[in-house]
């Protein structure tokens, strides 16, 4: 299961991304934006965290105008591992070494057909445990150890 999600400046992008994931039988929840007017995207990149933190939603896929604003936001969600990936290598890399659960890009900043390119890539990489293990492990440990602080996050 994907959750997606996009503010207006993501919206469009978010819109082919969803086409795309729909004709590869990808199972999804579109927490929206669902028209191109001004949205905050904070709104969508916490409903897309908050699924992925609780089980409802396996990975996310984030859009606003650059793809930073949506990265931010997600990972104030403890259990999310959001990456902005304007590459391909950042898109493998985030999944191998990170164990990324939500991918952020920037409908401003990548084309159509790179964004496609981008998300099969994030898609199709998987984990590579081992020493990255213990990295991932490190950082919620980070995270555990702020919840709940007043400068949490």
């Amino acid at each position: 299961m994907m959750a997606l999600g996009a503010d207006h400046a993501g919206w469009e992008l978010k819109e082919e991304i969803k086409a795309w994931l729909l004709t590869h039988n990808v199972e999804l929840m579109d927490f929206g934006t669902h028209s191109p007017d001004a949205v905050d995207y904070p709104d969508y990149a916490a409903q897309v965290a908050e699924a992925v933190a609780a089980g409802k939603a396996d990975r996310g896929i984030l859009v606003c105008g650059t793809g930073i604003g949506m990265a931010m936001t997600a990972n104030k969600v403890p259990g999310v591992r959001a990456a902005f990936c304007p590459d391909l290598f950042t898109a493998r890399m985030s999944r191998e070494h990170n164990d990324a659960n939500v991918l952020a890009l920037g409908g401003r900043l990548t084309g159509r057909e790179l964004a496609l390119e981008i998300v099969e890539m994030w898609l199709r990489a998987e984990f590579q445990g081992g020493r990255h293990s213990r990295r991932v492990g490190k950082i919620a440990e980070l995270e555990q150890r702020h919840a709940g602080s007043p400068d949490a996050g």
